[in-house]
């Protein structure tokens, strides 16, 4: 094979990988975006199975149908929030939470899971609402990480200073991690959104922010404005 037969070959493999590169950008996220909502709609599918085998769609219809079961996961999930804003619907989950209060482990499991989805769902909530910069896993090395909560006097007291708490998650799965409590004088409040936060973990930093929010650069989280 003479100089030029090689060179062809060489720009040949080239255009071959770039254009195997290209095809993979299009659908990699197509497949696993549809891979996520295959298993969530399955997921919410298993509703169906409150209802009667009779009233099933499998049944009425005759075939199977991906994705009623989401539409009716979001109707139980309505209903029960119309119904539990009333003085009755209330009442009834307090005696269904007392119920559960008796129970030991049930108890914490379902008081631990119930806090956790009041403090990530409700609005007023500050967690995971700001992005924080944590020298861990030693001073120098900085990692993304989330505030779940600076309400910690018991801590804060032992320690004798404010702390924050602060998850650090794994990537690109940033479903498990680590807490740490940390002194808010160590972190620095990031001005990307959590989303955006979110990407460049499950990126594998890959994927950053295109522009500095507000002021740019990095700032020490504020501490709390003094009571009156």
């Amino acid at each position: 094979m003479n100089r030029a037969q090689q060179a062809q070959r060489e720009r040949l493999l080239r255009a071959l990988r770039r254009y195997l590169i290209n095809g993979l950008l299009i659908w990699v996220p197509v497949l696993v975006t549809v891979l996520v909502v295959r298993f969530i709609l399955e997921l919410m599918d298993q509703t169906l199975l409150v209802l009667p085998r009779s009233l099933r769609p499998d049944t009425l219809l005759g075939l199977h149908i991906p994705g009623i079961g989401a539409i009716l996961a979001v109707l139980i999930v309505l209903l029960t929030g119309l119904l539990v804003t009333n003085f009755v619907g209330r009442a009834l989950v307090a005696i269904w939470e007392d119920a559960l209060e008796r129970i030991p482990f049930v108890r914490a499991l379902y008081g631990g899971v119930k806090s956790f989805s009041e403090t990530i769902l409700s609005n007023s909530g500050k967690s995971f609402k700001q992005v924080l910069l944590v020298e861990y896993p030693r001073a120098g090395i900085w990692s993304i990480g989330f505030q779940t909560t600076d309400n910690l006097p018991e801590i804060n007291a032992k320690l004798g200073e404010e702390q924050v708490c602060v998850f650090v998650p794994t990537t690109p799965n940033p479903t498990s991690g680590f807490i740490f409590m940390m002194p808010r004088r160590q972190v620095r409040a990031l001005n990307m959104t959590v989303d955006e936060a979110m990407k460049m973990i499950v990126t594998l930093g890959v994927v950053t922010p295109d522009v500095v929010h507000e002021h740019g650069a990095a700032k020490p989280v504020a501490p709390p404005a003094p009571g009156p």
